[in-house]
């Protein structure tokens, strides 16, 4: 699959899945989370919906497939599964009393993945400019 394919694809899963778990978060889980978890849970939607936009936004950039192309569509799409499902398993293991603790330090990965594909995405702009 294409770069461009892959960021319009994943993109839209991702997106997708956003809301889902958003109404889930929302209505079946309000009463079984803390408010802590329930704000964990809703910062993992919110960072997943905001990089599948960034992903449809790749995708639809019809100049877009280059390697360092590839290398920002791939950080954000393993970012957003490695930081916003571990927040997602995190937070539904606590509510079961069973939290998951080898999935503590996958939280910070998908993180800096994100932040690796801002950084390489502002590159791509900056390189052009030089």
């Amino acid at each position: 699959m294409g770069t461009i394919l892959m960021a319009q694809v994943m993109g839209a899963v991702y997106g997708l899945l956003a809301v889902v778990f958003g109404a889930f978060g929302a209505h079946a889980l309000k009463k079984k989370l803390t408010p802590e978890l329930l704000h964990s849970f809703e910062t993992g939607v919110k960072y997943q919906m905001y990089h599948a936009i960034v992903l449809l936004a790749l995708g639809f950039n019809l100049s877009f497939d280059g390697p360092l192309d590839s290398a920002i569509v791939n950080c954000f799409i393993f970012g957003i599964l490695l930081f916003s499902f571990s927040i997602y398993a995190l937070c539904l293991g606590a509510a079961k009393g069973d939290k998951p603790r080898w999935l503590g330090p996958v939280t910070p990965i998908g993180g800096l993945l994100l932040v690796a594909g801002w950084a390489l995405l502002l590159y791509s702009f900056v390189a052009n400019l030089i």
